[in-house]
């Protein structure tokens, strides 16, 4: 199987919750921050939108004794963003292109552990494409979003932006 991957991905060896995490599956379900969360047999998928709430999110679970890097390469879990794919090197996971349910109109990113066949797609809980970030993804480097956005307000866990450029709102989750 595979799992979901959008904006920027914390994915994690299954078998790492299962013999690592105090508590197991149950006790990592209550540390995580958001709705992302999607799992299969062999790999746990919880999205973010910007950097610095990935980097909470694998302090916290470095504190429970999952680890995150050794010598430069993903032990327990890696960062894999919608765009560059595996941001480093992992040699039990691959990344790639996928039209998801077989339809050309709907590609989406994916992860799956190497070596597995499985062609399922496993999404969070009440994802569906439209409206996703598959189908609507927009990036905006950190160095631009005071010359291209302007700060509306920050509603239910989100800041909400007026991208200048088109006049849309957009929304920035926060798990922090």
């Amino acid at each position: 199987m595979a799992v979901l991957i959008e904006c920027i991905s914390v994915v994690l060896r299954a078998d790492s919750l299962r013999n690592k995490f105090p508590g197991g599956w149950e006790a990592f379900k209550e540390i995580v921050p958001n709705k992302t969360l999607c799992a299969d047999d062999e790999l746990v998928r919880v999205g973010f939108m910007t950097p610095d709430d990935v980097k909470l999110f694998i302090s916290r679970l470095e504190k429970y004794g999952l680890e995150y890097r050794k010598d430069d390469e993903s032990v327990d879990m890696v960062v894999v963003d919608q765009i560059s794919g595996l941001l480093h090197k992992c040699t039990w996971a691959e990344f790639g292109n996928v039209d998801l349910d077989g339809n050309k109109e709907q590609p989406i990113k994916a992860c799956r552990l190497v070596g597995s066949t499985s062609k399922e797609i496993v999404t969070p809980e009440e994802w569906k494409y439209k409206g996703s970030l598959s189908q609507t993804f927009t990036f905006v480097p950190s160095e631009h979003i005071d010359k291209t956005m302007k700060f509306l307000r920050y509603e239910n866990g989100v800041d909400v932006y007026l991208d200048l450029v088109n006049g849309k709102e957009v929304y920035l989750g926060r798990a922090s």
